[in-house]
């Protein structure tokens, strides 16, 4: 099935900390959602899509994040009928805009955290150096760079 999803564009941008800087908890789980609000067709094979990402740090703090997305395939009009009558797609379209969705949204929220002093929504790379570093990650001494 032939999709091309683009146009993201973002409408509101909502965070808090909801804890006093000098409180850091030890460990916060971090759940990332994103929902779709709305869909309508906007002309012949072209469906545009409402949606909000949330990245929730429990009692520490929120990001949310809503915007729009352009949805264009030979099924935009099937899919856009199908979810205003059930709130259901198919997985494969499903997961193609929840996916963009995520890529838009979540290094904006990586930049909106550190602003607010959460942690990021997405664990970052560990470098491992010397006698304890697993196979494939970086190890002492001499490595190639690429520009």
């Amino acid at each position: 099935m032939k999709m091309n999803i683009g146009n993201i564009q973002l409408k509101s941008i909502e965070a808090r900390r909801y804890v006093d800087l000098s409180t850091r908890p030890k460990k916060v789980r971090i759940d990332h959602n994103s929902n779709i609000n709305r869909m309508e067709m906007e002309k012949e094979q072209t469906a545009k899509i409402e949606f909000q990402y949330t990245a929730s740090y429990a009692a520490v703090g929120m990001i949310k994040i809503e915007g729009m997305l352009v949805f264009r395939g030979e099924t935009a009009s099937e899919i856009v009928r199908k979810w205003n009558d059930t709130h259901k797609m198919p997985d494969e379209i499903a997961s193609g805009i929840h996916t963009a969705i995520m890529h838009a949204c979540v290094p904006q929220a990586v930049g909106i955290a550190k602003d607010l002093r959460l942690p990021p929504p997405i664990p970052l790379p560990q470098v491992r150096l010397g006698k304890n570093a697993k196979k494939g990650q970086a190890q002492s001494g001499p490595s190639p760079e690429v520009a």
